[in-house]
């Protein structure tokens, strides 16, 4: 019998949870959490903490709903070095181009279109209704939150963060770390890690 392990009982991790539902791949799904006061999450029981992962490998599936790039990243890495099984979780309405690579980990949700030649990277989570245009790089541990839009040949640095309606235009390369504020449009190279705001996106820290 296959398990699913979600590390993350929030919010994010409900939807991953509804996600493995649709894809009924899983027959049992269960939740780690360190908020004790956390004991079921969209009706399935928290078991312990994100600790014991480690103590679960071999009996569950794990997938990381950790919506920081940077613990989401830690976490990954210490699972993969302990022969962790990292599945991809993709919603059934989701559109998915020809010749798109979609690394392990990785999260897209509903709505999400991902056009031909794309490459995602592991551990990514292309959000509900955002879209990711023709050859796009998009590296690990990014975020693209609800309702980005990254136009085509777009390269994204790992662990950079696209806010929710933000805009990215074609041919931008984006450097690794780089957060965009919500509905933040970005017409040219950003090669200073940072956060950047506003139409046209500008850097205020």
């Amino acid at each position: 019998m296959k398990k699913l392990l979600i590390i993350g009982a929030g919010g994010h991790g409900r939807v991953i949870a509804d996600i493995a539902l649709k894809m009924n791949t899983w027959q049992e799904i269960a939740f780690l959490d360190d908020d004790e006061t956390i004991i079921s999450s969209l009706e399935f029981d928290v078991i312990g903490k994100s600790s014991k992962a480690l103590r679960l490998i071999g009996e569950y599936d794990i997938f990381i709903a950790i919506g920081n790039n940077e613990i989401r990243k830690k976490v990954h890495n210490q699972l993969s070095i302990a022969g962790a099984t990292i599945p991809t979780l993709i919603h059934p309405s989701a559109v998915i181009g020809v010749q798109v690579e979609i690394g392990e980990g990785t999260v897209v949700m509903a709505g999400a279109v991902i056009n031909c030649g794309c490459r995602i990277g592991k551990n990514c989570i292309v959000n509900t209704g955002a879209t990711v245009d023709h050859d796009g790089i998009i590296r690990d541990y990014v975020h693209i939150s609800p309702g980005a839009h990254i136009a085509g040949t777009v390269s994204i640095g790992e662990c950079a963060w696209i806010g929710v309606g933000a805009v990215v235009s074609n041919n931008v390369e984006i450097t690794a770390g780089t957060i965009i504020g919500a509905g933040a449009v970005v017409v040219k190279d950003i090669r200073e890690a940072g956060t950047y705001v506003g139409v046209l996106a500008r850097r205020v820290k």
